[in-house]
Order: C-alpha cells, then sequence, then structure tokens
C-alpha cells in the first residue's frame, strides 16, 4: 500500500484514489505529459487547457528533443531538460506523478526522461486522465504555472543504446531486443507511415506490440499477465534487454512494463526503427520472429 505524506517514496504506479488523496502536498507535482503522432489529428496543448487535471503542468515533449540530431524524437540533451523542468516547478525533493490522455502511452516517455537525468521519485497514475475523468472527478482549464524550482541533473546513459550499440549486439548477443510495435509493422507485412523507412525489424528481436500491456480501461495489465505475455512472445526475462518502436515513444512503454515486474537490466534504442530503417546499410528482417 502505498504511504501518504511528504518526501514519501512513491510507487511507480499510483491509482487515481491515491493522487485525489494527495492533491495539495507542498512536495506534489502532476505532470500531463500527453503527446501525439502526426496521424492522431490531435493537440495536445489544446487538449491540456480544456481539461487536465487540477494542478498539473503541461510538459511539452515535442520540445524534449534533441534538435541537432537528425533522428526525430530522440533524448535532449541534460541542460535543456533541465531548464525545462525548472521552468515547470519540478525541483529537487519533488514528487511527480505524471499522466496522458494519448493512444501511444507518452506518459512514459517522460518518467523515462526523469527518471534517466536524475529525478528520484516518479510515477505513472494508473488509467491516465482518462480514468479520472471516468469517475467524475473535476478537471480544471486554461495553463498551470508554478514557481520555477531548481532541477539538480545527472544523466545516466546506460540504460541508453545507440546504432551502433545494436549493431555490435546482432554479433554478442549480450541483450534481447524487444520491439514494442504493432505485428503488422515488426512482421514487414504493414508500410512505414514514412516511404523512406523500410519495413521488418531488426534482426533476432522478440515483439510485444505495447498496446497488449493494457487493460480495456487503459489501466496497467496486472504483474503476473505482464510477465505472461512477454515469455509468450519469447522473450528470455534473464538476460538483459533492448527496447525498441518506431521513434522512441512506445519503447518505453516496454520498459515501464518490465519495470512493474522488478526488471530494470532494460535499455532503450533511442533511435528505434526510424533510425534503423531508414539506413540502407543495417540488416532487416521480415516475418514473425
Amino acid at each position: 500500500m502505498q504511504q501518504a505524506g511528504a518526501q514519501a517514496k512513491m510507487d511507480s504506479l499510483v491509482s487515481t484514489q491515491w493522487l485525489a488523496n494527495e492533491m495539495g502536498a507542498s512536495d506534489l507535482r502532476i505532470v500531463d505529459a500527453t503527446a501525439f503522432l502526426p496521424e492522431h489529428g490531435r493537440n495536445a496543448l489544446l487538449e491540456y487547457e480544456a481539461c487536465h487535471i487540477p494542478g498539473a503542468v503541461f510538459m511539452d515533449l515535442a520540445d524534449l528533443v534533441d534538435s541537432a540530431s537528425a533522428v526525430p524524437n530522440t533524448l535532449p540533451p541534460a541542460e535543456k531538460f533541465a531548464s525545462r523542468m525548472q521552468a515547470l516547478g519540478l525541483g529537487d525533493g519533488s514528487r511527480v506523478v505524471i499522466y496522458d490522455d494519448s493512444p501511444i502511452k507518452s506518459a512514459t516517455r517522460a518518467w523515462f526522461m526523469l527518471t534517466m537525468f536524475g529525478a528520484q521519485n516518479v510515477a505513472l497514475l494508473d488509467g491516465g486522465i482518462a480514468k479520472w475523468k471516468a469517475e467524475g472527478r473535476k478537471c480544471a482549464q486554461g495553463r498551470e504555472t508554478l514557481r520555477a524550482r531548481h532541477f539538480t541533473v545527472w544523466s545516466d546513459q546506460s540504460h541508453v543504446r545507440t546504432k551502433g550499440d545494436v549493431l555490435a549486439n546482432l554479433d554478442t548477443k549480450a541483450e534481447q531486443v524487444v520491439d514494442a510495435r504493432g505485428a503488422g509493422r515488426f512482421t514487414g507485412e504493414m508500410a512505414e507511415t514514412n516511404p523512406a523507412v523500410a519495413s521488418g525489424h531488426i534482426p533476432g528481436a522478440r515483439n510485444v506490440p505495447y498496446s497488449s500491456l493494457f487493460n480495456a480501461d487503459g489501466t496497467w495489465k496486472s504483474p503476473d499477465a505482464i510477465r505472461a505475455i512477454f515469455e509468450a512472445a519469447g522473450v528470455d526475462l534473464s538476460r538483459p534487454l533492448i527496447s525498441s518502436c518506431g521513434s522512441g515513444m512506445t519503447a518505453n512503454v516496454v520498459i515501464f512494463a518490465l519495470h512493474l515486474i522488478g526488471k530494470d537490466d532494460v535499455s532503450l534504442y533511442d533511435g528505434s526503427w526510424s533510425e534503423w530503417g531508414v539506413d540502407p546499410e543495417t540488416p532487416k528482417a521480415t516475418g514473425p520472429a
């Protein structure tokens, strides 16, 4: 059972009832980290302004990228991340609860970045704002602003993999690759939306579509169910893993799901298929795993 109170270490996944009980705590920061893909045709900031959990600030994931990288949606430099967090009012000692209302479960990307860059007490809201609203809880409109706080940043890159790392792993097989995309994109039967990107998957990868890790109401499946899904996909949970997807977003869903079952030797291939699939020199496989 999650302990309430200032500076208590939160569970990684908290309920809407827990959050409702904690509202108003001086160290609590609530973050809307909703993000969409272009094909969704939705605007995350406008939706936040129309309805957000009271007190929540908006984290713009589209801005939290390395703008100097040729690969889309890669992790930002540490200094950029720290400045954005400080401006949001997230600082040392904050308990941060993140949610989204996105089909790509973008709050997991925010969770990965916050923990990678040094935040010590970060949780996801189970079911997101959809569950909050379904329970008849209050929404707020407009934008929230909090006093800037100091965010001590340190960048732990030990759970990030580059294309070079993944290429080397094809020979060493030190880590097993898990692909979070849907089955059609994994097998190559479904074309990528960008015609410059090839179809298929990294050779040797196993496929765990990120959407399979949630219940129908958007809450996370139980740890036992999560474990069974990975095992059924042929993932050896005794080995260290690399998580990949289309553009480094839903791979974080896999990483968080594994965290929920106590497995943290999992790394993010940040460039994911948008980097691998566009390179004519990288090997690609098609068909089932």
